[in-house]
Parts: structure tokens; C-alpha cells; sequence
């Protein structure tokens, strides 16, 4: 089992942006542009530390998929042209039940592909989902195993409208100096046979809930609702953070705890056996809320601030430099170049 950093990682790791550009060819003046548009700022990458928010890496993702009309953009010999995950959705969404949604799935993209394959192997009470590789990709072997595995756990779990817990998760390859970047760290094995991730067998009778109309969004959305398809929401620290970002991401701690029907004490001690403290949570969260702002819209620093939930703009200005080595400011000016 390769040990990971703890759940503060929940952000995307940059390297994951260094491998998505490894299977295209382009001058960095145009990797610049595109990571501008995506709200990414270049100094970002230069810090394998550093996370991005999923929803920054989904719009370079799209950006890319436009620019080579290439659904896997540059990650095999054959292009999937845009339209093709929207054709296979809408072939899943009359399937009786997730098993049959799973195997059509599988053998679609056998027709559409010809680098690799998925299957769907029913071993006693588990369901294993299989990434054949055929031959080599042509991006980066780590990021491709990982987002595809990473694409039909997704799927399946939006499919069902709900998320589905993983057992297991294999790969065909061992780890580099630096995967970071992985979706699975609890449950990650290197040096299989092949690439799979293991799912109880019991979910394969679930009924499907999705509709044309949530395919639209779900596709509109692409590839951030499957990247960042929860796996274990029954964690403490998943709780809270979902709590944060739905309600008040500057709630303090006995309002979290009250509304988790949990005391105080409590809550900080389940917290700290997981790894996490409330304050961390809180910050990585406001992180996160506050580079996805910077990079979308030009709403002025004391406002966000405030929806932050910062007191005062010069403790959010002291945050962020915490965080980024720079100023709101100076973030926001980067990435307009």
C-alpha cells in the first residue's frame, strides 16, 4: 500500500496538469493561454505541493477536448470526438439496472477504441472493473489508468445517484517519485497484472435515476462531477467540509458540531483521528472557494473576503499570502496575464 498525504490533499495535485498536457503538442505560449483561461495561474505548477480545485482542472480538461476535438484529449491513437461520451450516456439510461448500464458501457467503448478496453469481471461478492490496456497510451500511463478508472466509478456512481464506495484499487505500474496526484490513497495498490477498482457486487442490482435532462448537465459539467465523485462520505472530515461549503464556510466549531449531532469535544477528536483538525478544513476549503473566485470573476477583494468569511480584507490578504506566497491581488493580476 503506498502511503499518501492525508485528506489536505483533497485538492487536485498540479502534476495531474503537467501529465494532461503530456499527450498534446503545444508550445508553452499556448499552454499559458489555455491555463490563463482555465483560471489556473502558471507560477501554480511550478509547486508540486500546490492543488488545484477540481473545478479548475475540469475547464482546462474541456478547454482541451475543444481545441484537439478530442474527448481524451491526446490520450490514445484514436480520437473520441466530442459527442461521443453524450451517445453512450444516453444508450445507458433505459438499462434496467447498473450491471447492464456497466456492460454496455464496457463494450461501446471496445467499438469506439482500439488502445484499450474496460471489463466488468463478477468475482463472489465483489464487482471488478478492469482497464485492459491494449497499448501504450499515448499521455502519460499513470494519468490515463487513473482517469479512466477514475471515469466509469463516476459514471456509475451518477448513474445510481450515489456515491459508490470503493474496496479496492489496483494499478498496472509502479508508483513514480511523486504520484500525488491519485484519487484512491486508502485503498491504492501498484505492480498488478492489470488496472481495476473493486466495488461490492450488491450495488450491480441498483436501479438507475438519471434522465436525458441530468445527462445535459452531467456532460455540461464533464469531467468534474467524475473526478470529484466522493468515496467516502461517512468520514468526519467529508461532513464538516460539506457542511462548510454549503452553508457557511466561516462557521465555527460548536455550530458544526450541533448541526453533525455531535459535541464539541467530540467533533475534535474524531477529526484528529483522522488526520484533520476543524481549522484545516476550513482554511483548505476557503482556499479552495478563493482561487476558483480569483479566476472567474472580477468580484472585489473586500467582498469576497467577506464571503469567506474573513473578519477584516487584511486577514484574508494574510491568509492567501499563508497560502500562495502572494497577495488576492497579485493572484487575480497573474492570471490575467
Amino acid at each position: 500500500m503506498h502511503n499518501q498525504p492525508n485528506w489536505l490533499s483533497s485538492g487536485l495535485a498540479v502534476e495531474l496538469v503537467h501529465a494532461l498536457f503530456e499527450g498534446v503538442q503545444l508550445p508553452a505560449a499556448r499552454r499559458k493561454t489555455l491555463l490563463m483561461q482555465a483560471g489556473i495561474a502558471p507560477r501554480v505548477l511550478e509547486q508540486p505541493q500546490n492543488r488545484l480545485p477540481p473545478a479548475q482542472f475540469a475547464r482546462l480538461y474541456r478547454l482541451l477536448v475543444q481545441l484537439f476535438q478530442d474527448e481524451t484529449p491526446g490520450f490514445f491513437s484514436r480520437p473520441l470526438r466530442p459527442g461521443t461520451l453524450k451517445f453512450i450516456g444516453l444508450s445507458l439510461l433505459d438499462a434496467p439496472n447498473l450491471q447492464v448500464a456497466l456492460h454496455r458501457f464496457a463494450h461501446l467503448f471496445s467499438i469506439l477504441q482500439d488502445d484499450a478496453r474496460y471489463e466488468i469481471k463478477i468475482l463472489d461478492d465483489q464487482v471488478e472493473l478492469r482497464w485492459i490496456e491494449l497499448q501504450a497510451p499515448q499521455a502519460s500511463r499513470e494519468l490515463v489508468h487513473q482517469l479512466m478508472l477514475r471515469l466509469i466509478h463516476g459514471l456509475a456512481s451518477w448513474l445510481i445517484a450515489e456515491p459508490l464506495p470503493v474496496t479496492e484499487v489496483a494499478y498496472a505500474f509502479a508508483p513514480a517519485s511523486s504520484v500525488v496526484f491519485a484519487f484512491y490513497p486508502q485503498v491504492m495498490t501498484y505492480h498488478a497484472p492489470l488496472s481495476c477498482l473493486r466495488l461490492a457486487r450488491r450495488h450491480l442490482q441498483a436501479p438507475l435515476r438519471q434522465t436525458k435532462r441530468d445527462l445535459q448537465a452531467f456532460l455540461r459539467r464533464a469531467p468534474a462531477d467524475w473526478l470529484d465523485v466522493a468515496m467516502d462520505q461517512d468520514r468526519v472530515v467529508h461532513q464538516v467540509r460539506d457542511y462548510l461549503m454549503r452553508i457557511n464556510p466561516a462557521a465555527k466549531v460548536p455550530e458544526v458540531a450541533q448541526r453533525l449531532h455531535k459535541s464539541v469535544r467530540s467533533l475534535t477528536r474524531q477529526l484528529a483521528q483522522e488526520g484533520a483538525s476543524f481549522q484545516q478544513i476550513k482554511d483548505q476549503l476557503r482556499r479552495d472557494l478563493a482561487i476558483e473566485q480569483l479566476g472567474r470573476r472580477h468580484l472585489p477583494i473586500n467582498q469576497l473576503a467577506e464571503q469567506l468569511g474573513f473578519e477584516t480584507s487584511a486577514s484574508f490578504y494574510r491568509a492567501f499570502l499563508r497560502w500562495e506566497g502572494c497577495s488576492p491581488r497579485t493572484y487575480r493580476q497573474r492570471l490575467q496575464g
